[in-house]
This record gives structure tokens, C-alpha cells and sequence, in this order.
């Protein structure tokens, strides 16, 4: 039996839709991983750093047989392909894969957090999430996504794009 992963994919350079797009497709030709559901995708303000271009963002839910080790090595490995090039934290990049969720396991180790550290703390991981599965609870938390998401009270320039052609056609 597969797990159950969701993935934030993230881009600020260049054709920014196209190259989230670009990311599942390659996500989806990795061993076995099956899309189970897709976000709309979001224009977001940058956290962090701010001197830099709007975010492209979006969710999407897999099942996967790979462990979460195997399938951040091969995250990393699309990134790289699809042209990644490391600058610093919070800098612009022209991909960005981030394992959200995997099951409802707690990792913590250097290379690897599940569930990602800042999840509840941030807008443009908690729409397209909530969009997914606003019953969905963090494991840690205790807390549906859509409870963690009203508990957000500011803005962070979260906007949703009009709806563009599927992955698939």
C-alpha cells in the first residue's frame, strides 16, 4: 500500500505557472506516484526575503510507494533538472518542492521536517491545502487546516489565479 504525500511547489522565476506544471508532470513520472488531487495555483507576496518577484504556488496529494527519504531525493533531484540553482534562504528560484505532509509521520532531522516547520504559519501553503482537504488535520497541531488557516488574522497577499488549462491536456 502507497503513502500518502503532499507536496508545495513554488516558483518566482521566469514562466512561473509553466514551470510549477513542468514540476507535477515530472513529480508524476517518478516510480509509481498517482495524483490524487491538484490546487488551483496562487500568486503570492514573498516571505523573508520581499526583494524579490511574486510566488507562483500550489498543493498537490500523491500516493506514493517511496519513503519520504527516497521521495525528497527525488524532489531534489527534479528541482535540479527543471534548473534549481541554490542561492539562500528564502531567495527567488525558478522551482521549489517542498514535502508538506507524508502520511502522518513526525520527522525531524536536518535535511527532512514533516510536517514542514512553518505550515501553520503561512497563507499561501494553507489555501491550496484547506482547498484539498480543509478537514485534513495536522499531525502535530491537532488541528484541521481549515481551523489553522482562520487562525491566521493578517494578509500575507495570497491571490487566486483564474483557472488555466489541466496538467494532463
Amino acid at each position: 500500500m502507497g503513502h500518502i504525500a503532499y507536496i508545495g511547489i513554488g516558483s518566482n522565476i521566469g514562466d512561473k505557472i509553466g514551470q510549477c506544471k513542468k514540476a507535477i508532470t515530472e513529480i508524476l513520472k517518478v516510480d509509481s506516484h498517482k495524483l490524487l488531487a491538484k490546487s488551483s495555483f496562487y500568486k503570492t507576496k514573498p516571505i523573508g526575503y520581499t526583494s524579490q518577484g511574486w510566488f507562483v504556488n500550489g498543493v498537490i496529494k500523491i500516493e506514493t510507494d517511496l519513503e519520504a527519504f527516497d521521495l525528497l531525493r527525488a524532489l531534489k533531484a527534479i528541482e535540479v533538472r527543471l534548473g534549481r540553482t541554490e542561492t539562500f534562504q528564502w531567495g527567488p528560484r525558478t522551482i521549489d518542492l517542498d514535502i508538506l505532509l507524508f502520511d502522518d509521520k513526525k520527522i525531524k532531522i536536518e535535511e527532512l521536517q514533516i510536517p514542514h516547520p512553518h505550515l501553520n504559519e503561512r497563507q499561501f501553503v494553507l489555501i491550496p491545502l484547506a482547498e484539498i482537504d480543509r478537514n485534513l488535520v495536522h499531525p502535530v497541531l491537532k488541528k484541521t487546516f481549515g481551523e489553522l488557516l482562520e487562525n491566521i488574522k493578517e494578509d500575507q497577499g495570497v491571490e487566486k489565479l483564474p483557472s488555466s488549462p489541466s496538467i494532463e491536456g
